[in-house]
């Protein structure tokens, strides 16, 4: 089994409400790169235990589940279909970081048991993939 984490953080010149209202809204992902849709399954629509589906311009869809919320500091979510990866924690937060400004981190930690070589080039595809959506999710403000 091969495990791993994930961690990539942005500077947003914005108060911290106004970037908790942006990234809590967990289907507006226009930020996301590759995002084609993203659906919640079911009624809940924030907070543990809300579901949803992103579909990816590549044909993929990932199902997640919030597992964590904590308004203005964080929510956290697991992965249960659509990766190539027996384990998926993932948490996105944020902090005040000096006069409006803050810091938002994407942080996660995952599990597979793909050969070595798979896996390093799935970590690898996973920075790229957070670094980019960071980028796009700083333009948004």
């Amino acid at each position: 089994m091969n495990s791993g984490s994930v961690k990539k953080s942005v500077i947003v010149d914005t108060n911290l409400e106004k970037a908790w209202s942006k990234v809590s809204k967990i289907t507006k992902l226009d930020w996301l790169e590759g995002q084609k849709s993203t659906k919640f399954l079911g009624n809940k629509k924030s907070g543990v235990g809300a579901k949803r589906i992103i579909s990816f311009e590549d044909g993929s869809d990932v199902e997640e589940y919030i597992v964590g919320w904590r308004p203005k500091e964080y929510f956290s979510y697991i992965a249960v279909s659509g990766l190539p990866l027996d384990a998926y924690h993932s948490t996105i937060s944020i902090e005040k970081n000096k006069s409006n400004s803050v810091k938002i981190t994407w942080e996660s930690y995952f599990a597979s048991k793909s050969t070595k070589n798979e896996f390093e080039e799935f970590v690898e595809f996973l920075s790229n993939f957070y670094v980019k959506s960071l980028k796009n999710l700083k333009k948004e403000f």
